[in-house]
């Protein structure tokens, strides 16, 4: 048995990871990170006090001993500082990857193995494997409509080797049924949709905290001017609603295609597979990370442009500058500069990057 570190963030999905892993037998002991406060004048509904109550009586109720982890100058830095940077370079960042990577598997388990932990444990939805050579494979959840693994396709083999995540067997209904059969308070607590730790905010309204209005002229693909918007970083890819622009008749939506920062245009098209700039096939991919074997290319790979897409089928090719080139074998719609590919083989998670450039449109 193990010493662990739970990651226990008030919600029903980790207070049963840490109810397992105390049953398993293991030495347990529940951290909440605290990552976030919403400071005066920032938009946002960061619900932390409550957590910190429903974690601590999730704790009580286990009986292990409970810890709040101040993590903000790290969150603040490593997440937020991104978020704002991103938008502001005019990419589509992704919050909650990062947070993955950088908190709950950065300095969260950095904390862990300082204070002789060996393992850090959380309520995602994603299966764990050791191979013989004790390198850890992650595969997709068992449940299909919870699979959480896209956010954990930036991990490191080192991270992935620490963690472990005993909800990833288990269909969202049987979590609800073990947490009742343990008596947790949060059984029928509901899940949390906000951004990682941010909260119910709408990211239009957080970011206006910190970045600026810079309002620009809206065209279509012809360059036909059709109003104004509020800023490029406030929009989309793929965006259908929010621009601004009514569509002319029912049945036929207009679209956010492209975002011209020289000239600070905002570009709409329609809806469709023919409309200039919404969907692509090739692709450039960095800041690329390797779960268990590093990529071959020229390697074909099941690749998930973003969290509930499918995975389809596309090929890698070398790059001179060390970066990837990704080929989708059918056009994807709105992929963004900024988002996270995550690759597969299967079920298992081989990896991911980041789309940098989009080298062809449709």
């Amino acid at each position: 048995m193990a010493r662990v570190l739970v990651g226990l963030s008030g919600g029903v999905d980790s207070a049963v990871a840490a109810a397992l892993l105390v049953e398993q037998g293991h030495e347990v002991v529940a951290g909440y990170m605290k990552n976030w406060i919403n400071a005066e004048g920032v938009p946002g509904d960061c619900p932390w006090e409550q957590d910190i109550e429903d974690a601590r009586a999730v704790s009580k109720a286990l009986g292990i001993e409970f810890r709040v982890i101040d993590l903000i100058e790290s969150y603040r830095h490593r997440i937020v500082e991104y978020l704002i940077e991103g938008y502001r370079t005019g990419i589509t960042p992704n919050p909650d990857v990062w947070c993955n990577r950088e908190m709950k598997f950065g300095v969260f388990l950095d904390y862990a193995l300082g204070q002789g932990f060996e393992y850090v444990g959380t309520g995602h939805y994603v299966r764990k494997r050791t191979l013989a050579d004790d390198r850890a494979v992650i595969l997709r959840g068992a449940d299909p409509n919870k699979d959480q693994s896209y956010f954990l396709s930036l991990l490191s083999q080192g991270q992935a080797s620490h963690a472990l995540f005993p909800t990833g067997e288990m269909l969202k209904p049987q979590v609800r049924e073990t947490a009742r059969r343990f008596g947790l308070p949060v059984s029928e607590k509901k899940d949390s949709q906000g951004i990682c730790f941010l909260g119910q905010v709408r990211m239009s309204d957080f970011l206006r905290h910190y970045l600026p209005d810079t309002p620009g002229e809206i065209v279509d693909t012809s360059g036909r001017g059709m109003g104004e918007h509020r800023g490029l970083h406030l929009y989309t890819i793929g965006q259908r609603k929010g621009h601004g622009v009514a569509s002319p008749r029912e049945g036929m939506a207009y679209v956010v295609v492209g975002k011209n920062a020289a000239t600070n245009q905002l570009i709409l098209g329609w809806d469709h597979m023919d409309s200039p700039g919404l969907y692509a096939q090739r692709c450039v991919i960095g800041s690329v990370s390797s779960l268990v074997d590093p990529f071959h290319p020229p390697q074909q790979v099941e690749a998930q442009p973003r969290y509930r897409s499918r995975a389809e089928t596309a090929d890698l090719v070398a790059r001179d500058d060390g970066r990837l080139e990704l080929t989708f074998r059918k056009p994807q719609r709105a992929i963004a500069p900024g988002q996270i590919c995550a690759f597969y083989d299967g079920g298992q998670l081989l990896g991911g990057g980041v789309f940098e450039e989009i080298l062809d449109s449709r």
